[in-house]
């Protein structure tokens, strides 16, 4: 039996991911039509309306087919919107003709991100802080939640409050977690398992507290819960730039590259 590779279980991983933004509103919607995975958050956010390739794209035409498909699904709904591309899926015929065919659709490209595996995690190289780890489980966590992603991600604080600071939001597959030092919340980890994987999302630290390893201190106390609960020891995630290098050091490796192009 020929074994699944890598990229495969990252981009099905982050598929099981993305369905969060379509329930976490209570207004959004999940659809999947001609190879395009389709998720309306119900805010016009276009980070947070995504369209996702689901198999492999082998011609132009067929790319030029899912672009018009995710492009007309947001139009109906007049909402700016998002296509986050694994290269990995793209054909030559394809990958040489995808920046037209998506200008085409007037999407242009926002960031790459490296997708990364670890088959489990090494040793810290540090002395790490003291963090404790609270689920997000209250009006409080999903606050504070909300509060560091605005600020680490730039986006704008009432769009995060109507994404991560409903109850709802938490009780499907995505589960978030805030790191506390000193009773001050500073970081935050959410993970997923699909693919036989944790998939670890939404790290970051805030300004101030960053370079001082609370987000890996974080990190690696949610790892060790899952592995605990599911036996599953392989990590994975899309590293920005400015956690590239800690990855590294945990233990990652790149297996994939994800391209993200936006209305």
């Amino acid at each position: 039996m020929v074994a699944e590779p890598e990229y495969c279980l990252i981009e099905r991983n982050l598929r099981a991911t993305m369905r969060f933004f379509g329930q976490a509103s209570g207004k959004g919607e999940v659809a999947e039509r001609d190879g395009v995975l389709l998720i309306d958050s119900g805010v016009d956010y276009a980070v947070f309306n995504i369209a996702m390739l689901t198999h492999a794209v082998a011609s132009a035409d067929d790319l030029t087919r899912r672009a018009a498909t995710a492009a007309g699904f947001f139009e109906e709904r007049g909402t700016r919107w998002s296509l986050w591309v694994c290269d990995d899926l793209l054909g030559e015929p394809a990958r040489r003709h995808a920046q037209a065919i998506f200008a085409g659709e007037r999407l242009r490209r926002l960031t790459e991100a490296p997708g990364m595996i670890a088959d489990r995690l090494g040793p810290p190289d540090r002395v790490l802080p003291a963090v404790e780890c609270r689920p997000v489980a209250d009006a409080a966590t999903r606050a504070d939640f909300a509060h560091i992603t605005s600020l680490n991600f730039d986006i704008p604080f009432a769009t995060c409050q109507a994404v991560y600071a409903t109850e709802q939001a938490w009780t499907h597959d995505y589960h978030g977690y805030v790191g506390y030092y000193q009773n001050t919340a500073v970081a935050t980890v959410a993970a997923v398992v699909a693919a036989d994987s944790i998939g670890i999302y939404s790290v970051s630290t805030l300004p101030h507290y960053r370079h001082r390893g609370y987000a890996e201190s974080l990190m690696r106390q949610v790892v060790a819960t899952y592995t605990r609960q599911t036996g599953i020891e392989r990590t994975m995630l899309q590293a920005t730039r400015a956690g590239f290098d800690m990855y590294r050091k945990m233990g990652y490796r790149v297996v994939s590259h994800f391209t993200v192009y936006m209305t």
